[in-house]
């Protein structure tokens, strides 16, 4: 007779469930409900800035797939691994999102928005982005993105 059978139900789910806390990075699992709706991904979006302002980087590693990359301002690329440690270097700096579209495409999407960002309470500059979003492992996860500046005075 197998084991699950001698033990009570809820007891197997609550074993699997603190083997997976216990698995995962960092003892955190990420999520696996997510929604594939637009609120989902501004939730998404809105969560990393939060983690990268919070040096999340447990919160990032969920967010952002393993492939991927960020072409920056300067043209250059950003992996996950720099961009997980740039975001655990302590920072001030503050960013808000608006004007966010949200494009989904069956398993694949699109978020296109303006990050208007501050150092020390002081603005710094606005930024276009857009972020390529997969929908796997039941959650949406970056693959890549794009960042650029706004004109200074604009």
């Amino acid at each position: 007779m197998p084991l699950c059978a001698l033990v009570p139900r809820g007891a197997v789910n609550m074993f699997f469930a603190i083997l997976l806390l216990f698995s995962s990075p960092h003892g955190a699992a990420c999520p696996a409900d997510e929604a594939k709706d637009e609120a989902a991904l501004v939730r998404v979006e809105q969560a990393w800035v939060r983690a990268a302002e919070h040096h999340d980087t447990t919160a990032l590693e969920c967010l952002l797939a393993t492939e991927f990359e960020e072409a920056d301002f300067d043209g250059s690329l950003i992996t996950r691994s720099a961009m997980l440690a740039n975001a655990a270097k302590p920072s001030s700096s503050h960013s808000e999102l608006v004007d966010l579209h949200v494009h989904i495409y069956g398993e694949a999407a699109y978020v296109r928005g303006i990050g208007v960002n501050s150092e020390n309470g002081r603005p710094t500059g606005r930024t276009r982005f857009t972020d390529v979003f997969v929908f796997r492992d039941g959650r949406w996860q970056c693959v890549a993105g794009h960042d650029s500046r706004f004109p200074k005075g604009r």
